[in-house]
């Protein structure tokens, strides 16, 4: 005969009583959110179509609103920063084309000194490859910026999705979708300082005569 612990008895008690309750707690996620069709336009699309392995580069994104009421929580959703690959026992297939160095939105207070290494941005949300800059007042813009290094030589295409906002509640008039298409070089382009201005010049360095 099995003898049911006491301890366990609590813990199964406990836990009917917080799935009674709503296990997890909270609002519901579209709570606050109005169901609403918002007009917003996409002004600066911008990726360099020609990357270099190891060079750093921006990816920008600006949204105007031009509704007459605030959107509640502008959002972008990047698809492929990251390829699927097909290697047999692979401990994670995911690997990536770019290296996030800096999400969109200011990155928040560290609590003790510390060094940063690749932070997310403040925009950063629970949902996968999607950043979040609140709410956006009419005829205002908000600008997403993502500070990326390429490690994937190739062509790769980036997709984009922006959103009203994050519960499926706000909607845009719309589907606003971008793709973006990206030349990565295996190695970055010869450079040399001009020793007359002082400027990085493309190129080998002259040979002297």
């Amino acid at each position: 005969m099995r003898v049911r612990s006491p301890i366990s008895a609590g813990i199964a008690a406990a836990c009917i009583a917080l799935l009674a309750a709503g296990c997890g707690g909270g609002t519901k996620q579209t709570a606050g959110e109005p169901a609403h069709t918002y007009d917003l336009t996409p002004t600066d699309l911008t990726f360099k179509p020609e990357q270099a392995v190891a060079r750093p580069t921006t990816m920008r994104i600006a949204v105007r609103n031009d509704d007459s009421k605030t959107v509640p929580n502008v959002a972008v959703t990047v698809d492929s920063f990251y390829y699927t690959e097909k290697y047999p026992e692979l401990a994670a297939n995911k690997r990536p084309v770019w290296i996030v160095e800096q999400g969109p939105g200011t990155p928040p207070q560290r609590p003790a000194e510390s060094q940063a290494v690749s932070p997310p941005g403040g925009g950063q949300t629970v949902y996968v490859n999607t950043w979040a800059l609140g709410p956006l007042a009419p005829k205002h813009t908000q600008t997403f910026e993502w500070k990326v290094v390429p490690v994937k030589s190739g062509f790769h295409r980036v997709h984009v999705k922006i959103s009203a906002g994050l519960a499926g509640q706000a909607k845009t008039t719309a589907p606003l979708t971008a793709t973006f298409g990206a030349h990565i070089a295996a190695a970055p382009p010869a450079t040399h300082v001009d020793p007359s201005t002082g400027k990085v010049a493309a190129g080998q360095f002259p040979a002297q005569p």
